[in-house]
């Protein structure tokens, strides 16, 4: 049977309208990863516990650590709880989730109803004219998930709290960290996304820099852990211990909140976090596979290395618009975008489709032009369905006779050598190794949603020179290529 705030979560969630939820990154978390997270903390020298949760919904988080607490399995003499719910229909359910516990001894409360952000970034920043928040032992939250505009109040106050990030989720983490004492411990439930990419580059130097990682749960499925919510995003449950020791870090899996296929394994801090790697990307390894890539011997060279650039089409069609041509003519070179690559290679022009195929040449756009030549390119976006997240193909220059220029869109990453084409069998054996299933489980790893940044394929360690060309050269003689037949050819190459 359902408890009361289990069936309260449901019938909100259903009844919540979707554009409120979006409006307020609202996203209520289920009771069997409310009781996971919960028994993630372990017990420390913590005698008196001071518990926040900045996101509080209607307290599904603080209760599961309560009823741990109450049930004798954390050692605390009392629990003081600060809960932070700035919806005003939520607050009246999450003061009945919480009276249960105000007749326990030793227990006792605080709902807040300011804006979190706002509260803990004035108090962290010293302003003299709000009362700065308490120190904490323990944090728990299911934070918003939206972006934040760079010009909004929230994204200020972040900044005189000395925080620099992007999105609601990644703020309320942030701020929570700031806000324990040391050794004080965090468990929150978040998209994956901060993981790698350029816009979480300072959050992830700040949560390295302030705290250990002790443990990442991971559910496999992209859509299970909040379905009803309709949730298509890849989260992650993160485990932190402010001023911790770097010890070796739990990643555990499953499929979805039930939890029935929970699995685990240990791994050192430097097969998580790099230790060679400037961007501080957090791997959370999951496959067999990966490891061929990760440890392969023969698969360590860096694209520097290799004398290989990779840049994102310079091509951005919206600021171009007087340019583009719907189809090539005499003052137009070809412009791709990746609906212009299938499986079998690119085709061009394509008549049917919704976006230009040329792009005129003239004294504004020849400097996005590249020479027509051989490259490897790589989608910028793959859809969620699709089961590979790196898909590569080759521009051949033979495709676009007469033409000595091409437009790569926006929309996709280009391996060139310094703005010019590669050598034929580079150009295969790049599309050969990026299109491996290895290297797409590996990718996984540390990119957890469906956009593929270049700086993502500048932190992946590829075969040599020699060893891709001939990988290159065995593509040119193949007559189909075939994800069985790049796999077999790439194992027995590494």
């Amino acid at each position: 049977m359902l408890s009361d705030i289990e069936q309260s979560r449901l019938a909100i969630s259903k009844a919540t309208d979707p554009k409120k939820k979006s409006r307020l990154g609202q996203f209520f978390t289920p009771a069997t990863i409310a009781r996971f997270m919960a028994e993630l903390f372990t017990p420390n020298s913590h005698s008196h516990c001071r518990l926040l949760d900045p996101g509080a919904g209607i307290g599904s988080l603080c209760d599961a650590f309560l009823n741990r607490w109450i049930s004798g399995d954390l050692k605390f003499k009392n629990v003081h709880l600060d809960a932070f719910e700035i919806d005003p229909f939520l607050q009246p359910y999450l003061m009945q989730t919480l009276g249960k516990y105000e007749n326990i001894s030793g227990f006792s409360m605080h709902i807040d109803i300011s804006d979190f952000i706002i509260t803990a970034s004035e108090g962290i920043s010293g302003n003299l004219f709000v009362k700065p928040l308490p120190s904490y032992t323990h944090a728990i939250l299911n934070p918003p998930y939206k972006k934040i505009r760079s010009d909004s109040k929230h994204r200020s106050a972040l900044r005189r709290a000395g925080i620099e990030t992007v999105n609601l989720y990644s703020a309320f983490l942030a701020l929570s960290l700031s806000l324990l004492k040391p050794q004080g411990q965090l468990v929150a439930i978040v998209p994956r996304s901060f993981c790698n990419g350029p816009y979480y580059r300072r959050f992830r130097k700040f949560l390295l820099t302030q705290a250990a990682i002790k443990q990442i749960h991971l559910f496999l499925s992209r859509s299970k852990a909040f379905k009803d919510d309709d949730v298509l995003q890849e989260n992650i449950i993160i485990h932190l211990e402010k001023n911790g020791e770097k010890r070796p870090i739990k990643i555990s899996t499953s499929t979805d909140d039930h939890f029935y296929d929970l699995t685990s394994q240990n791994y050192p801090v430097e097969k998580i976090v790099l230790p060679d790697d400037t961007e501080q990307f957090i791997h959370i390894p999951t496959a067999s596979a990966v490891a061929s890539i990760a440890q392969g011997k023969n698969i360590s060279w860096t694209l520097s290395d290799l004398k290989i650039n990779i840049s994102t089409g310079p091509v951005v069609d919206f600021r171009v618009k007087e340019h583009l041509r719907k189809m090539p003519g005499p003052d137009a070179v070809p412009l791709l975008y990746p609906a212009h690559f299938n499986s079998q290679g690119s085709e061009w022009p394509k008549p049917d489709i919704k976006k230009p195929n040329a792009i005129q040449r003239n004294n504004e756009t020849e400097k996005w032009l590249l020479p027509n030549d051989f490259y490897c390119v790589v989608r910028r976006f793959s859809s969620k369905e699709e089961k590979r997240r790196v898909m590569a193909n080759v521009v051949n220059p033979a495709d676009f006779p007469e033409m000595t220029l091409l437009g790569f869109e926006n929309h996709l990453n280009v391996f060139h050598a310094n703005k010019q084409g590669l050598p034929k069998t580079l150009a295969y054996g790049l599309m050969v190794f990026l299109n491996s299933t290895a290297l797409d489980e590996y990718f996984r790893t540390f990119n957890g949603h469906t956009q593929v940044n270049a700086t993502d394929l500048k932190q992946i360690k590829y075969p040599s020179r020699d060893v891709l060309m001939a990988l290159g050269e065995w593509a040119l003689n193949q007559l189909e290529l075939t994800q069985k037949t790049i796999d077999e050819k790439l194992a027995a190459a590494g």
